[in-house]
């Protein structure tokens, strides 16, 4: 799966969980800073991605994960071990 693959899947993750258009997810995108995203948002944020993407983020992995291009990373280089 290319970065844009799962760019792409994040994207329509928040677009959903968030109400956002698709031209306002960009990596850069900071889920406590620019969605106001609290502890619990966060959770079932990290919860939809391990379902999507069918991995398991460790809880550490999981903090470490502050924007979208980090989520976009954090996926492409565990996906698939």
């Amino acid at each position: 799966m290319s970065e844009q693959e799962i760019f792409d899947k994040i994207s329509a993750i928040l677009q959903d969980h968030f109400q956002l258009e698709a031209s306002q997810v960009t990596k850069e995108l900071n889920f406590k800073k620019d969605l106001d995203a609290d502890s619990i948002d966060i959770v079932e944020f990290v919860l939809e991605l391990e379902d999507a993407f069918n991995a398991e983020i460790p809880d550490e992995d999981a903090e470490s994960i502050q924007t979208v291009g980090d989520a976009v990373s954090y996926i492409a280089a565990h996906l698939g071990k």
